[in-house]
C-alpha cells in the first residue's frame, strides 16, 4: 500500500494527519506515560503515513490509530528497558492540560497520574487494548489490526485490563472543585507549617511518591502514612533556604501544584483525592520530565 506520493498526496496526507494530531497525541501519550516519547511516536507515525497509498485507505482515522498503536508499542518496549535502571520511582511525565480536558470527565480520569500510574502495571499489549478499547471506545476489529491479534483475543485482553485495572482505580469520580479544595487546603498548612492541618487534609494512608531520575534530590522508595508524609514536607520546607512559590496549575486533567524555587521551575505535584481526603502525592522534580510544563502552551487533548 506504499507509493511515492505526490504534492497532492502530501497536502491530504498533511491534512489527516493534522486534524487527528491530538488523538493520536493522547493514545501515544496514555500508552507511554512520557510526553517526549510520544511526540516522538508522532513523528515515527507521520513518516509512515506519508509514504501509504491514501486511495486505499477507507478510514483515515482508524488507520492513523493503527500505526501510531504499533510505533507506540515498539517505543514501550524499549521504555521498559530503560525504567529498569532508573534511579528510584519512575513516575509518568506530567502534561500540562487545558480545561476543557478537566470537563470530559472520562478523559480526565483516564489521564490522571493515578490512572497513568496504574496503567503502568497493565502489559504493553493489555495497555494498548485498555486505552484504545476503553479510553476512546475503538472497536475490537480496530484494536486487532493494530495489536497483531485475533478480534477474540482482543476481547479476552480487554477484559482482563479492565479488571486489573478497575480493581486499583480510584473508587469515585472525583468533582475538580473537591480536588482543588483539598490542594488549597494543602498549600496553606504546608506554608504555614501547620502539622496538624497536613494531618487534617491528608488520608492516615497516604503515599507519597517523588520522582528526580537521579538528577534532582527525590525520596528513592515510597513514603506511607499521614504522620510520616507531613514530617516529610514540613521538614524539607523548614530546611529550604532558597525561596519557594507553590501555585496552582491544571495537569493531566486534574488541579495540581506547581512549584519554583528562586523563581526557577523545580517540580510539579500531582495529587489523588478521594473523600475529601488526599491519597496520593506525587512529585515530579526529574527536569526531562518538566518541558511541557515549562511550555506556556497547555495541550488540548481529544
Amino acid at each position: 500500500m506504499i507509493k511515492m506520493c505526490g504534492d497532492r498526496a502530501i497536502d491530504r496526507a498533511t491534512d489527516a494527519f493534522v486534524a487527528h494530531r491530538n488523538l493520536l497525541f493522547t493514545v501515544a501519550y496514555e500508552m507511554l506515560g512520557s510526553a517526549a516519547d510520544a511526540e516522538d511516536v508522532l513523528q515515527e507515525s507521520w513518516l509512515r503515513w506519508s509514504q501509504v497509498d491514501l486511495e486505499q485507505v477507507r478510514d483515515e482515522r482508524a488507520y492513523l490509530v493503527r500505526i501510531t498503536t504499533r510505533q507506540a508499542l515498539n517505543r514501550l518496549r524499549i521504555m521498559s528497558q530503560r525504567k529498569e535502571s532508573y534511579v528510584g520511582p519512575w513516575l509518568p511525565e506530567p502534561l500540562l492540560t487545558a480545561p476543557d480536558v478537566a470537563q470530559d470527565v472520562e478523559l480526565a480520569e483516564s489521564v490522571s497520574m493515578a490512572v497513568m500510574l496504574v496503567l503502568e502495571t497493565l502489559s504493553p499489549t493489555e495497555r494498548a487494548v485498555f486505552v484504545l478499547r476503553e479510553v476512546f471506545d475503538v472497536g475490537y476489529d480496530e484494536i486487532a489490526a493494530a495489536v497483531d491479534k485475533s478480534p477474540a483475543a482482543v476481547r479476552q485482553i480487554a477484559h482482563r485490563a479492565r479488571r486489573h485495572v478497575d480493581a486499583r482505580r480510584p473508587r469515585e469520580v472525583v468533582s475538580q472543585r473537591e480536588k482543588r479544595a483539598a490542594l488549597e487546603s494543602f498549600v496553606r498548612a504546608l506554608e504555614g507549617g501547620d502539622l496538624q492541618g497536613l494531618l487534617d487534609v491528608l488520608a492516615p494512608d497516604v503515599v507519597y511518591m517523588g520522582d528526580g531520575g537521579g538528577v534532582k534530590h527525590a525520596v528513592l522508595r515510597p513514603v506511607v502514612g499521614a504522620g510520616k508524609v507531613a514530617r516529610l514536607l514540613v521538614g524539607g520546607l523548614s530546611k529550604n533556604p532558597i525561596p519557594i512559590a507553590i501555585g496552582p496549575t491544571l495537569v493531566n486533567g486534574s488541579p495540581a501544584l506547581v512549584i519554583h524555587l528562586d523563581g526557577e521551575l523545580d517540580g510539579v505535584m500531582a495529587a489523588r483525592v478521594e473523600e475529601g481526603l488526599i491519597t496520593g502525592l506525587y512529585f515530579v522534580r526529574n527536569p526531562e520530565k518538566l518541558s511541557h510544563i515549562a511550555s506556556e502552551t497547555p495541550l488540548t487533548l481529544q
